[in-house]
């Protein structure tokens, strides 16, 4: 790397990498651009003003770490598709008798799961789990659901393998010592902050807010639809929808229309009239009941659409306007959405209550519920849907089979070799992959399916960009910086550190801040003159420890539709679970891993 004067104590390199930094984090916050696509630019930026050379610019797309998370996800493919997930939330969640016996029930067996597997798809799971079970124990589902999202990250954060965060940081530490991390080097110190956990949420569980489900905002069908039927004697029979002018109508749109006892939905345009058809409009009652007087259309007599007794030739399914949607700003009668999904919006919820006008013309914000009605026989793709919508009704269950029993072994006898040391994290990752397609629990297909690209790319750029802030000396002037301020209490400057960690990830990826903050807290610790390895761990719980924002974590954008949360919820009980775990993360880490001066 060339030599480059200093200005105000940073290079030239260090400067364009704090600026790309900046950059790259405030395009996230504040646009909708893919991060994998932000993260590749910033690579492209370092790479071509010279930052890093090529070997070290693409370094993160051969990293360990990151091909082990890559390698994982068919891991988890075959759990997923033997039906590991669901035979265990059949038979661990109960009926409880109490709040507190029911959060017990939740939190224990997700932080479990999410020890070893995706958290996110833990909690997608759970969530529609969790919105029947919270009925039969007579609370809001959102005293539950934001429990939910908080034991998957702290379960995450028991093994090496639950988050991502872990993996990169222990891959730094092995890139920097040549000593790598036990699969478990987290564990005591992660049950230790999940017990905690628990016992806040119970102790607090009176800041969880109490919202009303947004889909019971769609239970009355009769608020938000009119049925009419078209006389026998119409004048607009044998022709089409749209010369008759049905289609788009004031206050409204066309649902479905019922032939005999043939549903259609959606309707083409250039669907005929018969006499006795039955059109189904959603909108604004008062304006559709116009429709009698302009079309002379009548009322119909009963009423057959509704949300708890859907027919065999229609489905209903709700959705939930994810983070970063394109649907955000934009109403879905002004796109080609319904044509090109094969569906149709009925309703549209917002915290909670239903919008009183046209759904159509709603402009959607995050978090929106929304009531689509689909064909029966129409599977809804909602793998590709999941960037802008979040789709929790109607869950495939596999059968459980004595490949649920294959999956469980496989992932269990990966976890047991790599904690024993007999082979490496890497190696045991690609033979649990190879035995789950080998005993054909799951497809090829599947499996490659499973791999998420676009994350991969973040996690590699995460990687790149930690890179760039310890070869620019950014970190070692960082590490100064803070133990001027601190000073020499090596339990301070950790505290410190892992407090700023636990803010910026509420707003950042927490893998992107892990990947940061590695370094940084790797200086601080050598500059102090202690062993690296304990300041590590408890870094490692900090990045994951975000529970005060909803865009602090994948899981709390999952729950954030179906809770009916608004923005502020997450801070009420949020900012003081950031002050509990950072102490308690704080506390077992030196007990377990005591400060050793470096020799």
């Amino acid at each position: 790397m060339i030599e480059t004067a200093l200005f105000f104590g940073f290079s030239l390199y260090a400067w364009i990498t704090i600026a790309t930094v900046l950059t790259m984090f405030t395009v996230l916050l504040f646009t909708k651009l893919r991060a994998d696509l932000v993260f590749l630019a910033a690579i492209a930026v370092l790479f071509v003003t010279g930052v890093l050379d090529a070997k070290e610019a693409f370094s993160g797309f051969s990293s360990t770490s990151v091909v082990v998370i890559g390698v994982l996800f068919v891991v988890v493919a075959g759990l997923t598709y033997t039906g590991v997930l669901q035979w265990i939330v059949k038979n661990l969640l109960g009926q409880p008798d109490s709040y507190s016996k029911a959060v017990f029930r939740l939190m224990l067996p997700v932080a479990a799961l999410s020890s070893f597997l995706s958290n996110t798809t833990v909690v997608s799971l759970f969530v529609n789990i969790v919105k029947m079970w919270s009925k039969k124990l007579g609370v809001s589902p959102s005293k539950l659901l934001i429990p939910l999202s908080y034991a998957s990250g702290m379960g995450g954060v028991c093994t090496l393998i639950g988050t991502p965060p872990n993996l990169i940081i222990s891959g730094l530490y092995a890139d920097n010592t040549g000593r790598t991390m036990n699969v478990l080097v987290t564990t005591i110190p992660g049950l230790f902050c999940l017990i905690v956990g628990v016992l806040s949420v119970i102790a607090m569980r009176r800041l969880l807010p109490n919202r009303k489900a947004p889909e019971n905002a769609f239970e009355s069908t009769s608020d938000y639809t009119v049925e009419m039927l078209v006389p026998s004697n119409s004048k607009l029979i044998g022709k089409t929808i749209e010369q008759v002018g049905l289609s788009g109508v004031r206050g409204g749109s066309l649902i479905e229309l019922i032939h005999f006892d043939t549903v259609i939905s959606p309707v083409p345009e250039d669907e005929l009239i018969l006499g006795g058809d039955r059109l189904v409009y959603s909108g604004q009652v008062d304006e559709l009941l116009n429709l009698r007087d302009t079309h002379g259309l009548v009322n119909a007599d009963h009423y057959v659409f509704s949300t708890s007794e859907i027919e065999k030739n229609r489905q209903l399914r709700t959705a939930y306007v994810t983070f970063g949607s394109r649907l955000i700003g934009t109403s879905i009668g002004g796109s080609t959405f319904e044509k090109d999904n094969n569906m149709v919006l009925v309703a549209v919820a917002r915290r909670g209550q239903r919008i009183v006008e046209s759904p159509r013309k709603v402009i959607l914000q995050t978090g929106d519920t929304l009531l689509f009605e689909c064909p029966a026989k129409i599977n809804i793709d909602t793998e590709r849907l999941a960037s802008q919508l979040q789709f929790f009704d109607s869950q495939q269950v596999p059968n459980i089979s004595y490949k649920t029993f294959f999956s469980t072994a496989i992932m269990l006898a990966m976890v047991v070799v790599s904690a024993l040391g007999i082979l490496p994290l890497l190696q045991c990752a690609f033979l649990a992959a190879a035995a789950m397609l080998l005993l054909r629990c799951c497809t090829p297909e599947q499996a490659m399916k499973s791999i998420n690209w676009d994350i991969l790319m973040v996690f590699a750029g995460s990687v790149v960009l930690g890179l760039a802030i310890q070869n620019t000396g950014i970190a070692e002037r960082l590490a100064f910086g803070i133990l001027d301020v601190c000073g020499t209490n090596p339990i301070v400057v950790m505290t410190a550190i892992c407090l700023v960690a636990t803010f910026i990830t509420e707003f950042i990826s927490n893998t992107a801040a892990g990947a940061m903050f590695f370094p940084i807290m790797y200086e601080s610790a050598e500059k102090l003159g202690y062993e690296p390895y304990p300041f590590i761990i408890a870094l490692m719980i900090s990045v994951s420890s975000s529970f005060a924002t909803p865009i602090g974590s994948p899981t709390h954008m999952l729950v954030y539709g179906p809770g009916g949360y608004r923005f502020s919820d997450f801070m009420r009980i949020g900012l003081l679970m950031n002050i509990i775990i950072l102490a308690a993360n704080i506390f077992i880490v030196n007990i377990v891993y005591p400060l050793t001066p470096l020799h």
